[in-house]
This record gives C-alpha cells, structure tokens and sequence, in this order.
C-alpha cells in the first residue's frame, strides 16, 4: 500500500480515537452528575448513560486505538528512519502516556458499570484535559518535526495545560452559583 494511504488512515484512526477518548470522559461526567439526581431519575439517567459508554467504548474507542497502533506501527516499518529523530520519540513517548489515559478510562468505566463513582465530575473535568494536552503536544511534534525548539513547547505546553485547568476551576465555580441559585448542591 502506498505511504500516503497509510498514513491517511492512520490519522482516520487517530481522529476517531480522540473523538472516543472526549467523549467518554464526558459520559462519566454526565453519569457523576446524575448520581446527584432524585432518586426516580438517578436509575434511569445512570442506566442510559452507562449503555452509551459501552457502546462507544466498544464500537468506537478500542477499534480505533488498535487501528491507530496497527497503521502507526506499519507506517515506522515503512519508514524507520523515523525511529532515529528526537522528535518520534517524544511522540511515541506522548502516545504511551495517551494509552495509559485509554486504560485508565477502561477503570472508570468498569467501576461506573458497577455502581462505583469514586471521582467527582469536577475531578474527572480535569482528568478531560489531560487528553487536549496530549493532542496539542502529538500534533505539534509531527508538525513541526523538531526538537530544538523543545524548551519552548514545554513551556507553551504547561502554559496551555494552565489555561485549561483555569477555565476548567472558571466552570465549577459558575457551576457552583447555577446549582446554589436552584437549590441544588454541585460538586
């Protein structure tokens, strides 16, 4: 197959796998909150909630992160040159710690599954994050294709990574305010 196809595919896989890594997060944020419910509307929401995180889960997050392995892995057998620059191993570095991300979704979700809620939605709002970071910083390796500039992409990076968590501690006390003023309590 030629190069282009490869890596045409490769980025399908990888724009899917993103799509499935926000959303998910955003599913157990949804189910967190729904614990916060009356009682008639809690079982209901959490039933609903829980099958949408299966099914994409299933039919979405893993295919696409075993297609995103699959083609990335056969892009560098193409092409191993690419395993001598700096810059794809800070890629590969950041994909590793993206896989990482991907189990620990796994954990949440099993434990959601299972009744269990052990992070509140303001906690898992932050963990959402992580993934956006993790974006900007693969794409922009790939991108830019360098390492001399490394100090400043860090810095760029944790600037970002800053500005996230700000707007993400903006939100909770906005939606700290909406909950007060109808008399609910959010976490």
């Amino acid at each position: 197959m030629e190069y282009s196809y490869l890596k045409a595919i490769h980025i399908v896989f990888i724009v899917s796998w993103f799509a499935a890594l926000f959303y998910i997060v955003r599913l157990f944020i949804y189910t967190a909150e729904a614990q916060l419910r009356d009682p008639v509307a809690r079982p209901i929401l959490t039933e609903q909630l829980v099958l949408m995180q299966k099914r994409l889960w299933y039919i979405i997050g893993w295919p696409a992160m075993v297609g995103t392995f699959a083609f990335g892995f056969w892009l560098l057998y193409e092409n191993p040159v690419l395993l001598k620059l700096p810059w794809m191993w800070l890629k590969l570095i950041a994909v590793a710690v993206l896989l990482w991300y991907h189990i620990a979704c796994q954990y949440i979700l099993s434990q959601q599954k299972n009744g269990v809620f052990r992070l509140s939605s303001f906690k898992l709002r932050l963990f959402n994050e992580l993934a956006t970071v993790l974006l900007v910083a693969i794409v922009f390796l790939v991108m830019v294709k360098s390492t001399s500039g490394l100090l400043w992409g860090i810095l760029g990076l944790f600037g970002f990574a800053g500005c996230l968590m700000l707007a993400v501690f903006i939100y909770k006390k906005s939606r700290k305010r909406e909950f007060n003023s109808n008399g609910v309590t959010g976490k």
